[in-house]
């Protein structure tokens, strides 16, 4: 079986919220790790392969080597869907486009 993944991941637990399509409706969950090119998210949404998503994520000052935390938003597409009985699914999503969120 080939792996299609790209770049080192970084296996980073981190909130996140994702809204699907353009829908209003947001909904929470964990990042499971995270690379440049995407991020595997554990939620309770039924999001669908081919599901174009946006979701932002806080990554810690500490975790960054940085003074403050810094918020990306992010836009990208599912690209595969787990279910696990004992938990919440888990998707792993591309990421077409990301900007940086400056604090108000």
């Amino acid at each position: 079986m080939s792996d299609a993944r790209t770049g080192r991941r970084f296996p980073l637990n981190l909130p996140i919220t994702i809204r699907e399509g353009e829908s209003a409706d947001q909904t929470s969950g964990t990042t499971q790790n995270v690379s440049a090119a995407g991020v595997y998210i554990r939620a309770d949404a039924e999001l669908e392969v081919g599901s174009q998503i946006e979701f932002e994520i806080t990554l810690p000052s500490d975790v960054i080597g940085g003074n403050h935390d810094v918020r990306v938003k992010c836009q990208g597409r599912v690209i595969r869907r787990e279910s696990d009985k004992s938990s919440s699914g888990g998707v792993a999503c591309v990421i077409d486009n990301y900007k940086f969120v400056r604090g108000a």
